[in-house]
């Protein structure tokens, strides 16, 4: 099964018609006019509570407050729900009786309002501003002479915003206070002590080590007496200690993403040019430009704007697409904009807003499952319910031994002999007996698989560096006529001129800043956008006194649909000039003429119109985006006179007069044609989706290496977007595998792609960053938004930010994502085998002999090494080239591989036959007959344990690679993994040497640990034979299948037992 990526931008979608109650409009949905292009915001990614619950209720859940200790708290999330809910009824409400009294006590005509309270040397005051805007008291508003009238209390000039010097925004901060929120203090690290105290296991364990204590120290005195409740006790509070001390610096790296994520950055106007800031810096009195996709940064109120749009969702808590004009300016903080674009005056900030209280009232959760945890959850529980069987079946043999006198002391007689066996006695050696059951259940239940997903996320976090792209104008044509050095303005006629700069000035989005003096010059806005303005600053354009000229009346914002954008202009003279600027071969089919060169109107014949698209082809076959520019006149009679009118005016697209094409160069990245070889080798499909022409497309591609020659590009390898879309469903399923380029594609072309592959079995992801990407990034199942460009809307609709915009770094995440999976699966392989032999060694000798070689302190430091101490070391292996020439991993594909299974079975059954082999016959092996048989045994035991534990040390090793011969490749520079290693080994020193009397071990001499590591090393080139055994293709878990369909089955019977209320939900697997 192959991987998808699919990049470009599409997928735009129209709003439903719904009601303007605020503000007592109507809102026409798509349906009702074929202009309107309001985009449907989608939700965010997150999976649905109901569906985690679901899963979670459908399994025997061990140690639930531990194994859901690093995904989402399903109980915290509802309880932010209701908080969410309670404060929008509470603003509603506030809203409500203000509109209420407002309407019964109409201050009379001609009255003012009172006078506003002065703050920090300002007009206006903090509670005037937060009432008006929280009241959204459009009164209030007129009565302080409307957004004009504010900016003047505000001191701010609302063409070039407040001054941008240090003091002054340290004044409005502190008289409006900042743009940040009281944030509910993380869990303190005593938090996380009291949580991991509260596992069952751990519990009994407790309350075992103090009755041994307590009987212990009656029998033997307090001298001797507490060494056996008191070491289990301190290997406890060790285990506790540790997963606490995991869980807070995991909490921490929590903390420290979701303060990156809440760090957005966004323009302001400060002294009359746009600067990057971040959200945390904005203050009372900046001017905010806002485009399609942003999230409105504070409350405010609209300062100019062309079909503004509002998505009011994450307020309200209902989809509403609210429009914002003169009559209805208020701005929420915390909103999205769905469409147009527009500037706001910020008039509250932080806790003074509406965002700030809902935010200040909710806590960051930890997250949400993924997939792998999901699965990881369900591995984990199945492995820890075959550990409860076992210590459930140890804890009744050796009970039954122990009753039945078969349970021997070192001297032969029976630890159980009746009524002459005191009470004290017996107990003690039933609660050892429990202790050791109890252990295995700690030691079976594999806490450490989420804990190696938190791990693994973690260490692969990476920032990188920016990385911007420069798109330039390299081609014109002006006056029909080819301009070799597009820069030269005297090479262009001045009515051209003129009617040029007019168009780039004012169809735009972007902005100049050009600085008094020699400073540079500062070009702001999309590539595009920027590379057209820097042509037009190149031409002689003065951007501010080009706008001054002209006022808008009217504005279509670029629309992906029709991939165009739109402006009415009128002049000083009352003439109307209406620009067009978009996709080439588009515009020019809307031209009826052309300019000359004299500056005359020249009607387009079909020679000249063969000639100027003969350019666009030249031009997109050198991989240029071609831009057109026409204009139109108007009367001024004809302009709707009415408002309300002239917001619904749709701008005239015919009878255009063409101006210029300009072919832009967008410069493929360094790295981009390596990122698509190595993705293809990965068995990951590389696709393009795209706006431009297919001659555009066709040419990048090749550039690029998505397509490989010329007699590739055929149709469907390259298709146009109406054609794709025309298909039925199961026609573009049909042909969507073959797909390797869509040029002209519709906002819902790369939607319906996505579907099409998905149904088709496909792993997709796309890459996008606008708005219109939302869906298709929504739909897919890994979706990758640009963390420079993309728009917030599309950034919550992904599941990853590529940080530098950069399609290479797309390999990246691939080599990480594998990363990921692939130390997951190491980590599963090293810790079954722990597992596997602890549990047979155990059973096998509480059966045969009624007593186990490893204690419960010596099981816990084993649990430790394989539970935290492994998933830290395995979990932070870097990405290697071997993992990029992989195949893919299939939804389906188990997480236990047949090639894991081998190595497992082969060191598991290695050390299963060594130990035993010592449990039996180690006093004759090891040539220990000649002390006393007390000592012997304790000499015997700690030579199994220590054995034991260089077993996993040297299998640490053979973990890293499993399917590579040569295990030691790059292990001197994982740094950490050689300290945990190194750690490990210290510590097991030290236990053996010093700490007897806890772990009840005995010193060993240096034979013995001679012997310990030879058979530890010998791991290795076993390791390197089995890896020469041959695995069948057949995943194991398809032996079983027939149980799991029985399984299956039963469980759809139970579901259908429990009624109809869980119709619907998704099916919970393991």
């Amino acid at each position: 099964m192959k991987e998808n990526t699919t990049s470009s931008s599409s997928a735009k979608r129209r709003y439903r018609g719904g009601s303007d109650e605020e503000c007592g409009r109507e809102i026409r949905g798509a349906e009702e006019d074929e202009d309107e292009y309001t985009f449907e915001i989608p939700p965010p990614k997150k999976a649905a509570p109901e569906r985690l619950k679901r899963w979670r209720q459908a399994t025997l859940v061990l140690n639930a407050s531990r194994r859901f200790r690093y995904t989402l708290d399903l109980r915290k999330e509802e309880e932010k729900e209701n908080i969410r809910r309670k404060i929008r009824a509470h603003a509603q409400v506030i809203r409500a009786a203000f509109l209420f009294k407002e309407a019964g006590q109409r201050v009379p005509h001609g009255t003012s309002v009172g006078l506003p309270v002065p703050g920090g040397g300002y007009g206006i005051g903090l509670e005037q501003l937060a009432a008006m805007t929280r009241d959204q008291d459009f009164s209030a508003l007129q009565e302080y002479g409307g957004v004009k009238g504010i900016g003047k209390l505000l001191k701010t000039n609302l063409e070039k915003g407040c001054g941008g010097d240090d003091s002054e925004i340290l004044r409005r901060r502190n008289a409006f206070g900042v743009n940040t929120y009281p944030r509910k203090k993380g869990r303190s690290f005593w938090i996380f002590l009291w949580e991991a105290w509260q596992d069952l296991t751990l519990i009994i364990l407790v309350v075992a080590a103090a009755a041994s204590l307590a009987l212990g120290i009656k029998t033997e005195g307090i001298k001797e007496g507490w060494y056996d409740g008191g070491s289990i006790a301190l290997a406890v509070i060790i285990v506790i200690v540790f997963t606490a001390t995991s869980d807070y610096r995991q909490s921490l790296q929590f903390q420290n993403l979701n303060e990156e994520k809440r760090n957005i950055r966004l323009e302001v106007i400060r002294g009359g040019r746009r600067i990057d800031i971040s959200i945390f810096d904005i203050v009372v009195g900046d001017v905010v430009p806002l485009k399609i996709g942003d999230q409105v940064p504070a409350d405010g109120i609209l300062i100019a704007g062309h079909s503004l749009a509002i998505d009011e969702s994450s307020m309200t808590g209902e989809s509403k697409i609210v429009h914002k004009d003169q009559k209805a300016p208020f701005l929420v903080s915390g909103c999205k904009v769905a469409d147009g674009y527009g500037t706001m005056l910020v008039t509250g900030v932080g806790i003074n807003t509406e965002w700030g209280l809902l935010m200040a009232s909710i806590s960051e959760d930890n997250g949400e499952e993924t997939p792998l945890q999901v699965r990881l959850n369900g591995v984990a529980t199945f492995i820890g319910i075959v550990g409860l069987l076992v210590a459930v079946f140890v804890l009744l043999v050796l009970l039954v031994r122990y009753f039945t006198g078969y349970s021997k002391n070192t001297d032969g007689s029976p630890q159980f002999q009746g009524r002459k066996t005191g009470f004290s006695a017996t107990l003690d050696g039933v609660v050892k007996i429990v202790t050791i059951a109890v252990t295995i259940v700690v030691v079976a239940v594999p806490e450490g698989l989420p804990l190696a997903v938190t791990l693994t996320l973690a260490y692969s976090m990476r920032k990188m560096m920016l990385d911007k792209a420069l798109m330039t104008i390299v081609r014109a044509f002006v006056c029909g006529i080819p301009v070799n050095q597009p820069n030269d303005s005297q090479l262009i006629h001045s009515i051209a001129h003129a009617l040029l700069i007019e168009g780039i000035a004012q169809n735009t989005t972007g902005s100049v800043f050009m600085p008094e003096g020699d400073g540079a010059i500062e070009v702001k806005g999309s590539p595009t956008e920027k590379a057209i303005l820097s042509w037009g600053v190149k031409l002689g354009m003065d951007f501010n006194d080009a706008r001054s000229r002209t006022s808008v009346l009217q504005v279509f914002p670029f629309n992906s649909e029709k991939k165009r954008g739109g402006v009415a202009l009128l002049l000083r003279d009352s003439e109307v000039h209406i620009h067009w600027k978009g996709a080439a071969e588009l515009i020019l089919a809307s031209c009826t003429s052309s300019l000359n060169l004299d500056g005359s109107v020249q009607p387009l014949d079909s020679d000249k119109v063969i000639e100027f698209k003969k350019n666009i082809e030249d031009m997109a076959a050198v991989s240029l985006r071609c831009v057109a520019f026409a204009y139109r006149l108007y009367e001024m009679e004809s302009v709707p006179k009415d408002e309300e009118e002239l917001t619904r005016w749709t701008l005239p697209e015919d009878d255009l007069i063409l101006l210029a094409i300009v072919g832009i160069k967008d410069p493929c990245r360094p790295g981009v044609e390596d990122a698509v070889r190595l993705c293809t080798s990965a068995g990951v499909k590389v696709r393009m989706v795209t706006g431009d022409n297919l001659q555009t497309a066709k040419a990048i591609a090749l550039e690029c290496g998505i397509i490989d020659s010329e007699t590739d590009a055929t149709e469907p390898t390259l298709i146009e977007g109406r054609v794709f879309r025309a298909l039925s469903a199961s026609g573009r399923e049909e042909i969507a595998d073959r797909i390797s380029v869509m040029g002209r594609s519709s906002p819902s072309d790369k939607l319906l792609l996505v579907q099409a592959l998905r149904k088709r079995g496909h792993v997709v992801a796309v890459t996008g960053d606008g708005t219109n990407d939302a869906p298709a990034l929504h739909e897919a199942d890994i979706g990758l938004a640009m963390g420079i460009s993309g728009t917030e809307v599309a950034k919550e609709s992904s599941d990853i930010i590529i940080l530098d915009d950069n399609f290479a770094s797309v390999v990246k995440v691939v080599r990480w994502g594998r990363s990921v999976y692939a130390n997951i699966q190491k980590f599963i392989q090293f810790q079954l085998t722990v597992n596997v032999a602890a549990l047979v060694i155990n059973v096998v000798a509480a059966v045969s002999s009624g007593t186990v070689p490893l204690n419960a302190v010596q099981l816990l430091w084993v649990n430790l090494i394989m539970d935290s101490l492994g998933a830290l070391a395995l979990a932070t292996e870097p990405p290697t080239d071997h993992l990029m020439h992989r195949t893919p991993v299939g939804r389906r594909e188990p997480l236990i591989t047949n090639i894991m299974w081998r190595n497992l079975i082969v060191q598991a059954l290695y050390q299963v036959v060594v130990l035993l082999s010592l449990n039996f016959g180690g006093k004759s092996i090891l040539r220990l007959k000649d002390g006393s048989v007390d000592h012997a045994d304790k000499v015997k035991n700690t030579f199994i344990f220590n054995t034991f534990v260089l077993c996993q040390i040297f299998n640490e090793f053979n973990a890293r690679k499993p399917e590579e011969k040569n295990v030691f490749t790059g292990v001197t520079k994982n740094h950490l993994f050689m300290g945990i290693v190194g750690f490990t080994l210290v510590l097991q020193i030290l236990m053996i040497e010093f700490l007897g009397k806890f772990t009840k071990t005995v010193r060993l001499n240096w034979k013995l640990w001679l012997a310990s590591i030879v058979i530890g090393f010998i791991s290795w080139p076993l390791a390197l034979i089995g890896k020469l055994l041959p695995v069948p293709k057949t995943p194991l878990a398809e032996f079983f299948a027939p149980l799991c369909r029985f399984c299956k089955c039963w469980a759809r019977r139970n579901e259908a037992a429990n009624g109809p209320e869980n119709n619907g939900q998704e099916d919970a697997h393991l």
